[in-house]
C-alpha cells in the first residue's frame, strides 16, 4: 500500500518549487513508495494584482536573505524568474487538469515549475503552456483549445473552493503526508523521518490488520 502524499501549490509560489524539490529527494533516498496527489491553490487569483518580486524591494529582499541561502545550500536549480510581472496562474492550473485526465499530472506539473523558475519562460500564456504540454507527450491542440475555451474552469474552480474551505489551506506549500500536515517549506531530512513516520504507521494499521477475530481486534 503506496504513502498519500497532498501537496497544495502555485506554480508562481518559490518555496513550493523548493519544497517540491526537497519533497521529490527525499523519496527517492528513503525509496518508501508514494502516491502523490497535486492541490490546487492560487496565491493571486484574478482579479488581485498581480506581483512584480523583480521591482519590489521586500520581494527581492526576500529571495536575497531566505530564498538564495536554502537553494545553496539544498542544491536547487533556480532563480527569480525575470517575468513582470509575475503571471497569474489559473491557465497553468486549467491545463494541470486537463494532463491529469490525460496520465501526464506530474510530468506536466514539472515542466512547468521548472519553465517558470528555471527558464524565465510567462506561464500566464498559452501559447507557453500549450509547447510545455507537448514537451510532456500531450495533444497540443486539444490542449491548446482546453484552455481557450477555459473547458476546465469549474474543475479549477471547485478544487480553490475545496482547499479553501474543507482544507484550510491558508498559504502554501503544505504538504499532508499520511495524517501528517507540513505547513511550509522543510529539508530534505525533515521530509524523510515524515515519511518513514507515516510509512510505519500505515505498515502498522494495513490492511491485514483491518479485521475482526475470535480473539482479539477492534471489533
Amino acid at each position: 500500500m503506496s504513502l498519500k502524499v497532498s501537496i497544495y501549490s502555485d506554480y508562481v509560489c518559490p518555496f513550493c518549487f523548493i519544497g517540491k524539490d526537497q519533497l521529490e529527494k527525499a523519496i527517492k533516498e528513503t525509496d518508501i513508495e508514494v502516491s502523490v496527489e497535486w492541490r490546487t491553490f492560487e496565491l493571486r487569483p484574478k482579479p488581485l494584482a498581480q506581483l512584480d518580486p523583480n521591482n519590489d524591494t521586500s520581494k527581492l529582499s526576500l529571495w536575497k536573505q531566505v530564498i538564495y541561502p536554502r537553494i545553496e545550500a539544498w542544491d536547487i536549480n533556480m532563480k527569480l524568474p525575470n517575468v513582470s510581472p509575475h503571471p497569474y496562474t489559473d491557465l497553468a492550473h486549467e491545463g494541470f487538469y486537463y494532463a491529469k485526465a490525460h496520465g501526464k499530472a506530474n510530468d506536466y506539473n514539472h515542466r512547468v515549475y521548472e519553465a517558470f523558475f528555471q527558464e524565465d519562460q510567462n506561464i500566464g500564456e498559452i501559447e507557453v503552456l500549450t509547447q510545455l504540454a507537448k514537451e510532456v507527450g500531450l495533444n497540443e491542440d486539444e490542449f491548446k483549445d482546453a484552455l481557450v475555451s477555459r473547458k476546465y474552469s469549474p474543475t479549477r474552480m471547485k478544487a480553490l473552493e475545496h482547499a479553501n474551505r474543507e482544507a484550510n489551506i491558508t498559504g502554501v506549500p503544505t504538504f499532508i503526508i499520511g495524517e501528517e500536515r507540513i505547513n511550509g517549506v522543510v529539508d530534505k531530512g525533515t521530509f524523510e523521518k515524515v515519511l518513514k513516520q507515516e510509512s510505519d504507521k500505515l505498515k502498522a494499521f494495513g490492511i491485514s490488520d483491518m479485521q475482526c477475530s475470535i480473539d482479539e481486534g477492534f471489533c
